[in-house]
């Protein structure tokens, strides 16, 4: 992982990427968890939905680690579009090779003669001039590049520690022992690993299943929206910084909104930093929110074509009556006009995989809390 480099930002509200522990808020409990956790040679199974913060939680552990070690090595790979090992190993040794590139040479000279089977390309990137590297690995040498990864691993005379984000993944390849074959080299690995994910089912059954590979191998934390309080200090404090305000009650209005969703959150607050020097009421925010959601109105049109209409009707159903707590239900089925129990069953579990429907306490509601809007303004 790159070094963060100290900036001032304009725009404190950050929804993509971190930025440094100043535009940070809180998790001070779960990043001591993590960074404890982890030095004393646990590794970690984070689980939370998507959008609630793990990754910046994962790069703000690391910026920790790494203020205290700075020879440490803190690999982050996001394997979320993977859909075999073959490109599990291939984003793996491409990670790798950009961490040590951008370290020191003499890494990378060792990584150039340690990993078997596989062809790094360089090439300058276009408009920053910057290195670029890809990775090609023969098919037929991808467990031999991967045992030869975390041979490298253990040759390195220092700390590192990697994170696997939507780890979920490898549980879907079709290659078969693919997360034995990576347990059989990470228990002996000195490494420190985090293993995030965004679907708890799949990552419970994985982790805490006797008949799975991991289980019982790792301390398994669960992330849940910031708590409202102190969510609401760190947006006052920047406001305030410029000699503004946000008015507490505003600030409730939109947590509830989006059930305390990190991302959404962010994307308003940005809006608003750049509109109001004041938030005085609850119309600004929802002025603040019609906004990003029209900018982002023609990504959500782009994806009517890629459903069937079953599950459009369904998607539209269940933005109408959010949370629904029975689907399948002959009463909410006949009351919506919707297909057989089974269609419907079988168009519920799609929309679950392409993560449009999310499964809370109360019931089925739409995962994008932007999209849920869009699609109640358009019925």
């Amino acid at each position: 992982m790159a070094r963060e480099k100290v900036k001032k930002l304009k725009n404190p509200f950050v929804f993509k990427g971190y930025e440094g522990p100043e535009y940070f808020c809180d998790r001070t409990e779960e990043t001591e968890i993590l960074v404890s956790g982890l030095q004393s040679g646990m590794n970690i199974t984070l689980i939370s939905p998507r959008k609630i913060g793990k990754t910046g939680l994962i790069k703000h552990v690391f910026h920790q680690i790494l203020q205290k070690n700075k020879d440490a090595v803190c690999l982050y790979v996001d394997i979320f579009a993977t859909q075999s090992r073959h490109e599990f190993v291939s984003l793996f040794c491409k990670s790798f090779v950009e961490e040590v590139v951008e370290r020191e040479k003499s890494l990378f000279a060792k990584a150039l003669d340690s990993f078997r089977g596989w062809r790094p390309v360089f090439s300058a990137d276009p408009m920053t001039g910057a290195l670029q590297v890809s990775v090609s690995i023969d098919l037929q040498h991808t467990d031999n590049t991967l045992k030869s990864i975390f041979e490298y691993i253990e040759r390195l005379d220092k700390e590192v520690y990697i994170a696997i984000d939507e780890f979920q993944q490898v549980a879907g390849y079709a290659e078969k022992g693919t997360e034995a074959l990576l347990r059989s080299y990470i228990q002996f690995s000195h490494a420190h690993f985090i293993f995030a994910g965004s679907k708890q089912h799949l990552m419970s059954e994985m982790f805490l299943s006797p008949k799975r590979p991991f289980y019982n191998s790792t301390q398994i934390v669960n992330l849940d929206p910031l708590h409202e309080e102190v969510y609401f200090s760190f947006a006052r404090h920047f406001f305030e910084t410029r000699k503004g305000g946000f008015d507490e009650k505003a600030f409730h209005s939109l947590y509830n909104l989006f059930d305390g969703v990190t991302w959404n959150i962010q994307m308003v607050l940005h809006r608003l930093y750049d509109t109001y020097t004041t938030v005085e009421n609850e119309q600004q925010v929802l002025l603040a929110v019609d906004t990003v959601v029209k900018l982002m109105s023609v990504s959500f049109e782009s994806m009517q074509p890629l459903l069937t209409q079953v599950q459009a009707d369904l998607l539209k159903a269940i933005a109408k009556d959010e949370p629904v707590a029975k689907p399948l239900n002959g009463e909410f089925i006949k009351h919506y006009d919707l297909s057989s129990p089974s269609t419907i069953k079988s168009a519920l579990e799609t929309l679950q995989n392409k993560e449009l429907v999310y499964r809370n306490s109360q019931g089925y509601i739409i995962y994008d809390r932007f999209f849920s809007l869009w699609l109640k303004r358009i019925l």
